[in-house]
C-alpha cells in the first residue's frame, strides 16, 4: 500500500500529526494551571466563594487535559527511536540531557504535588492545597522551559563540538540551553499558553452568561479572560516582533519564506505582502496584495532596511514557501482578532455593559478555539520553516531518519491516526461536556448526591446541620 511512499516523508506526516494532537493540551495545561493557581490566591485574600467555585469548576477540566497532554507525549518521544534514529545518534549528548531535565525537574514536580491540588484540600489544608497548586503551575512552567530550549537548540544551535562520530557534544552547557532564539520562543509560547487559557475560559463564560446573565461564576471567568486578552494580547504582539528580528538575524531564509520573499529589496524599501500565490519554480509571488514600504519597516524598523531575499540562498534550503506564507498569516490574523476582542472588552467595560452584551459574548464564544489554532498555525510555520533540516544549517531531515521501510511508517500512522481520534475525541467529548455544566456554588457542608449509609454497615453521618429538628411544641 505505501511501496510508492517516500519513507521520510511519511514519518514527517505522522510526528506532525502527533505533535499537533500533543501541543494543544500543553498549551491549555500550562495556562490554566496558572489559572487556577491566580483564583485559588484570589479566594485566599478575598475569602469570596466565587473564586472556590471557578476553581472547582475548572480544576476538573485540568486534571483530563493534564493526562491527555502526557500520554500525548511520551508517544512523540518514542518516535525518535522509531522513525528518527539517526538524529537521536547525532543529537543525543546535547538534546538528552535537556529532555531528562524536564522529567525531572519538572514533571516529577507536577505529579507529586498533582495529586494534592486535585484531592488534598480537605486532607492537607487550604495554606498547602494553594501551595501544591502553585507548585504546579511552576512545574508546567518548567516543562515549557526545558522542552522550548530544546526546540530553540534545533533552530539556533550554539555551544556545541562535533566529535569523531559526527555527534553533537555539548561544549558549553549555559549556551546549549540559553541559545539566541530561547528567550524570544519561551515567551512567545506562553504568552499563547495563556491566550489559549483565556479565550476558552471567556468562551464558557460567555456561553454560560448567554443562559444566566447573573451566574457570578460564569461573570467572574469571563472578566478575567477578557481582562488577559487585553493585556495580554498587546504583549505578545510586542514579543512576536522581537521574535522576528532575532529570526531574521538566524534563520532569514526562513522568515523571507514567511514573507514570500524571493527577491532581495537592493532598489527600494521591501513592501508587506498581505496575500498572493507564492510559485516556487518561478520564484515569484503572483496575485500580490502588498503595502509599500512597511515590509522594511516591520523586518528592519526602518524605511530603508534591505532584507535578503530566497534568491540569496540555495534552492535546495527553501522551505516550502507556500506552507510558511499562509500559516504564518492566519496566526497573525488571528492574533489581530483577539486583539479586538480584548479593545472590544475594554469598550464595554467603560459603558457598563460588559455582561450585558451580548454580540461581545458570542463574538467571544466564536474565538473560543482561536488560541489552539494559533498555536498550530505558529507551529506549523517555524517547524516547516526550519526545513530541509533538522538542526538548522548542519544536520538535514533525509539524514536524520531510520533505515526503515515506508511500510512499517506508514502502517503505524494509520495506526496512530485511529487511536489518537478514538481515544483524545472521547476525553475531548468529555471536556465539553464539563464545559457544557453551569457553573454553580459549592457547598462543602452540602449532603452527597448518593448514599450515605450502605447494609448498616458504617452510621450514617447526622444530617441534623441540614435538617434541623423542628422546634418544640
Amino acid at each position: 500500500m505505501f511501496e510508492s511512499f517516500d519513507p521520510v516523508l511519511l514519518a514527517r506526516i505522522q510526528f506532525a500529526f502527533t505533535v499537533s494532537f500533543h501541543i494543544i493540551f500543553p498549551a491549555f495545561s500550562i495556562g490554566l494551571a496558572s489559572y487556577l493557581a491566580v483564583v485559588l490566591s484570589l479566594h485566599a485574600i478575598t475569602g469570596r466563594d466565587v473564586y472556590m467555585d471557578v476553581f472547582r469548576y475548572w480544576v476538573k477540566i485540568f486534571a483530563v487535559v493534564f493526562g491527555m497532554g502526557v500520554v500525548s507525549g511520551i508517544v512523540m518521544s518514542y518516535q525518535f527511536g522509531t522513525n528518527w534514529s539517526v538524529f537521536s545518534d547525532k543529537t543525543g549528548p546535547v538534546l538528552g540531557p535537556l529532555m531528562g531535565y524536564e522529567v525531572l525537574s519538572a514533571f516529577f514536580l507536577e505529579a507529586g504535588f498533582l495529586g494534592i491540588m486535585l484531592f488534598g484540600r480537605k486532607r492537607v489544608g487550604p495554606g498547602l492545597h494553594l501551595f501544591a497548586t502553585i507548585i504546579v503551575a511552576l512545574g508546567t512552567l518548567m516543562s515549557a522551559f526545558w522542552i522550548l530550549s530544546v526546540n530553540s537548540w534545533m533552530h539556533t544551535p550554539t555551544g556545541y563540538a562535533i566529535n569523531a562520530d559526527g555527534q553533537f557534544i555539548p561544549a558549553d552547557w549555559w549556551a546549549v540551553i540559553f541559545n539566541p532564539s530561547f528567550p524570544y520562543r519561551l515567551v512567545h509560547m506562553v504568552l499563547a499558553a495563556y491566550l489559549t487559557t483565556a479565550f476558552v475560559v471567556g468562551a464558557v463564560g460567555a456561553f454560560h452568561l448567554l443562559r444566566n446573565r447573573y451566574n457570578a461564576a460564569a461573570r467572574t471567568m469571563f472578566s478575567m479572560a477578557l481582562w488577559m486578552a487585553a493585556i495580554v494580547t498587546p504583549i505578545q504582539i510586542f514579543a512576536g516582533d522581537l521574535h522576528g528580528i532575532n529570526t531574521l538575524e538566524h534563520q532569514p531564509a526562513k522568515v523571507a519564506a514567511m514573507e514570500g520573499h524571493f527577491e532581495t529589496n537592493t532598489d527600494g524599501p521591501m513592501g508587506l505582502t498581505l496575500f498572493g500565490i507564492p510559485d516556487m519554480d518561478a520564484g515569484q509571488m503572483d496575485y500580490a496584495v502588498t503595502i509599500p514600504y512597511l515590509g522594511s519597516i516591520i523586518l528592519t524598523h526602518s524605511l530603508d532596511g534591505v532584507v535578503q531575499g530566497l534568491e540569496a540562498f540555495p534552492r535546495e534550503d527553501w522551505a516550502p514557501v507556500g506552507v510558511v506564507f499562509y500559516t504564518f498569516r492566519a496566526m497573525v490574523g488571528l492574533g489581530f482578532l483577539m486583539l479586538g476582542i480584548g479593545l472590544w472588552s475594554l469598550w464595554s467595560r467603560f459603558r457598563g455593559t460588559l455582561y450585558e452584551n451580548k454580540w461581545l459574548q458570542r463574538a467571544t464564544i466564536a474565538m473560543g478555539p482561536s488560541g489552539f489554532l494559533a498555536v498550530l498555525f505558529g507551529w506549523v510555520t517555524t517547524e516547516v520553516g526550519r526545513q530541509p533540516f533538522t538542526v538548522y544549517g548542519l544536520l538535514r531531515t533525509a539524514e536524520s531518519h531510520s533505515p526503515i521501510a515506508a511500510e512499517a511508517v506508514g502502517t503505524s500512522l494509520i495506526a496512530f491516526i485511529v487511536v489518537y481520534f478514538l481515544l483524545f475525541g472521547a476525553g475531548t467529548f468529555y471536556i465539553l461536556r464539563q464545559m457544557a455544566k453551569e457553573p454553580s456554588p459549592f457547598d462543602e457542608d452540602t449532603p452527597p448526591h448518593h448514599p450515605i449509609r450502605t447494609a448498616g454497615i458504617t452510621p450514617a453521618p447526622s444530617l441534623e446541620r441540614h435538617n434541623p429538628p423542628a422546634p418544640a411544641e
